[in-house]
């Protein structure tokens, strides 16, 4: 997609996106919640129209050539509409109807999805009678029919314990040897074990847009300090500032009273030495210093601008 927005009426839901996905590549759609990434896929998936803009889906503006486009494309809604009364075979059966193939095709393709999804002790089941996960490879198996080259997937694992979780992820991998594979999420480990780019999301703009390895480099070797001192002393954040270089390393001041003054300090190194020093040498008593190693949902949180 290029120089995408979506406004509605005067909300601003995306704001000049620009991304390109490769085949075979597995992308973590990532940001908060409402940061514009359903937006985003319903606008992949032709559901929404943009504002201004261009999405093309394997070489089909998906303005001029909307079904070829969509004929691609596996969906999975945040909520499906699943039909608790139906048997899973009754169900697969109905939505398959909405493709746009023959009768052969659809009885193979209803064979693959079952297949692929492992849902072969179930077809004959009421679809109430089965597990939340099950209900979930049950929606999935409806997105993989027409035999899709791209899966959009937004929150796959919406709701579900962490064993149906793992279990979702590990279909999603095997999914991903054959289909380039979307999949939106609010939650940075999700994707940590299984995409191998991360497109982050916030207020409607991209903020990040690196390979996951590249992404985990930000954190080697980086430290979250904690720093408490005894008293009121507002001046120690310029003080602490004023011993480093380099232009990552920001100290802020989180709060300072009389009972005491918080400050952490972000840098690749420890640095706890130099700052003890410092204090020693302001006359400041340390009632704590401390640091941790900065992990990928720190990143995630600075990026976004989550800071709780």
């Amino acid at each position: 997609m290029s120089n995408l927005s979506k406004s509605f009426g005067p909300f601003s839901a995306l704001q000049n996106i620009n991304f390109e996905i490769n085949k075979g590549e597995l992308v973590g759609l990532l940001g908060p919640n409402g940061a514009g990434k359903t937006t985003t896929m319903r606008l992949l998936t032709g559901y929404y129209s943009p504002s201004q803009g261009k999405i093309e889906i394997n070489g089909f503006d998906l303005k001029d050539n909307l079904k070829p486009a969509q004929n691609s494309i596996g969906y999975l809604p945040e909520s499906t509409a699943l039909y608790q009364d139906m048997l899973v075979s009754d169900y697969l059966v109905f939505i398959s109807s909405s493709f746009d193939v023959n009768k052969n095709q659809l009885t193979s393709g209803i064979d693959y999805a079952v297949q692929v999804t492992g849902i072969e002790d179930y077809f004959y089941r009421p679809i109430s009678h089965l597990s939340k996960g099950y209900k979930q490879r049950v929606a999935l198996a409806a997105t993989l029919i027409h035999n899709p080259s791209i899966l959009i997937l937004d929150e796959p694992t919406s709701g579900l314990d962490p064993n149906q979780i793992l279990e979702i992820q590990n279909l999603i991998k095997e999914l991903a040897k054959e289909k380039t594979i979307i999949l939106s999420t609010h939650i940075l480990s999700e994707i940590e074990n299984i995409a191998q780019r991360a497109i982050i999301i916030a207020k409607g703009k991209i903020v990040l847009d690196s390979p996951l390895a590249k992404l985990t480099e930000l954190t080697q070797g980086g430290y979250k300090i904690h720093v408490r001192i005894k008293g009121n002393h507002p001046e120690s954040a310029d003080s602490l500032q004023h011993i480093f270089s380099e232009p990552h390393e920001k100290v802020n001041l989180i709060s300072s009273s009389e009972k005491e003054t918080v400050l952490t300090l972000q840098s690749p190194a420890h640095h706890g030495e130099r700052i003890y020093q410092a204090a020693v040498e302001k006359g400041w008593i340390l009632r704590e210093l401390y640091a941790e190693k900065e992990s990928l949902q720190d990143v995630f949180r600075e990026l976004t601008g989550s800071k709780n």
